[in-house]
């Protein structure tokens, strides 16, 4: 029997919502990607394949972490979103656990009025 390291699981976690939101292209995708220091969002238009607007804690110049540095980003991004006039997004969480920071982020977006 193997086992798998953290790593692998995310990637089956992810290959699997990816599997489910690709077929979605009418609303812009809203992908989050969480290293062991920062965390990183960015809005992209699946069928131009580009790059909408982003966000990340690097941008922030504030002492927060955590929980407390998603929901900042949350705030900015939804800022961004709103500025270019898009109500509905849907939120491909990167096969993390929607759990701690990643929930944080959504529930701080859903909060601004974007709805996935």
């Amino acid at each position: 029997m193997t086992m798998q390291t953290k790593r692998t699981q995310r990637a089956f976690r992810h290959k699997r919502v990816r599997a489910k939101i690709w077929s979605l292209k009418t609303r812009p995708r809203l992908v989050v990607f969480r290293s062991n220091k920062h965390l990183y969002v960015q809005l992209i238009d699946d069928q131009k394949n580009q790059v909408i607007a982003s966000s990340s804690d690097r941008k922030i110049k504030s002492k927060k972490k955590g929980v407390e540095m998603a929901q900042e980003i949350g705030k900015l991004i939804a800022a961004k979103i709103k500025e270019r006039n898009i109500e509905k997004i849907v939120f491909d969480r990167g096969g993390y656990k929607y759990h701690g920071q990643i929930k944080a982020l959504a529930e701080e977006i859903r909060g601004r009025g974007i709805t996935f």
